[in-house]
């Protein structure tokens, strides 16, 4: 081989190295950033990953929320109509936000119970997102 063809091979792989390096990064990168949405009925069945942000929706439970009275922590319970799962966030809830109405929230899931770091309300009544409406359709019809 002549030197030439040889630096022209170092050159090609190289360039190989360099691209598949960066696309791995890009790949990685996204996936740590994905945030998947699971209903309280694939939680409970253990779909949800431990210790990983994820998206969670529900209808919050009738007479569920419990505010502690020295700090912000709220504790309350949302269901798809079918299973029930509790969630525990320290913050100020939305103003919409009340017992009965579709939420969600995004937090992990450690020891049974969903640590949220946000929770968004629906903005009107007649409004719900579709991951809730489809997780309570599915429930519904697993009825």
């Amino acid at each position: 081989m002549t030197p030439r063809r040889k630096k022209r091979l170092l050159l090609v792989l190289l360039m190989i190295f360099g691209v598949s390096s960066a696309t791995a990064l890009a790949l990685k990168a996204f996936d740590q950033n994905m945030m998947f949405f699971y209903s309280p009925t694939e939680i409970n069945a253990g779909k949800a990953p431990e210790n990983r942000d994820f998206r969670i929706g529900g209808l919050v439970v009738q007479g569920s929320v419990v505010r502690s009275e020295k700090s912000l922590m709220v504790k309350f319970d949302l269901t798809d109509t079918k299973e029930v799962i509790t969630v525990q966030y320290a913050g100020i809830l939305p103003d919409l936000f009340r017992e009965g109405q579709g939420i969600i929230a995004r937090g992990q899931l450690n020891d049974g119970v969903i640590n949220a770091v946000e929770v968004l309300a629906k903005h009107d009544e007649n409004y719900m997102p579709p991951e809730i409406a489809d997780a309570v359709a599915t429930a519904k019809e697993a009825n």
